[in-house]
């Protein structure tokens, strides 16, 4: 196994949502959520990778609005960036292209490495049981309140972004959006 070497994947939605809400909770908001609470795609993938080389970052999310840069920064900073259409039954689709994207790594890379899943939905027990059976290490990041207690059992790792969420992040004025 190679230590140095990871694998990011970010399911953005779930990031994304549970940031705001920590946010919210945080800063003693009216609102469930912190609207004025972004990621920072720079600041995320360096304290994520840790320095490991990354073999691959991919972030998986719903289709942006026309004018939104947020992704193509995302693509500029390093991450291979997957979008889908927001049907009317919600986000379809999302866990799953992560799950393929997973599995495409770790089944193609010459050996195992570590896998860095940025999510906390159950949806993805089956990517961790086949990473630990080709030898993959996993750590499991995500705010603690987002987390499933299965996939927290499962992995190696878990890095908890609460204490992060200044890191990784940051808020927007109204005229940022």
């Amino acid at each position: 196994m190679d230590k140095n070497e990871c694998l990011i994947l970010v399911d953005n939605s779930n990031t994304f949502i549970c940031g705001q809400e920590l946010s919210a909770q945080k800063r003693e908001l009216e609102y469930d959520k912190d609207f004025s609470w972004r990621i920072d795609f720079g600041a995320l993938l360096d304290k994520v990778a840790n320095g490991h080389q990354i073999i691959k970052a991919v972030l998986v999310g719903s289709t942006p609005p026309p004018k939104d840069s947020l992704w193509q920064a995302a693509k500029q900073i390093g991450f291979e960036v997957v979008t889908y259409a927001r049907g009317q039954s919600g986000e379809k689709s999302i866990d799953t292209e992560i799950v393929a994207c997973g599995l495409d790594v770790i089944y193609e890379h010459p050996r195992p490495a570590v896998l860095k899943l940025l999510s906390g939905d159950r949806d993805f027990v089956p990517l961790v049981q086949r990473a630990y059976k080709k030898g993959w290490e996993t750590e499991l990041w995500g705010f603690s309140r987002c987390i499933s207690n299965t996939l927290q059992q499962m992995a190696h790792r878990v890095i908890l972004l609460d204490d992060l969420l200044e890191v990784i992040g940051r808020h927007e004025s109204p005229s940022g959006f």
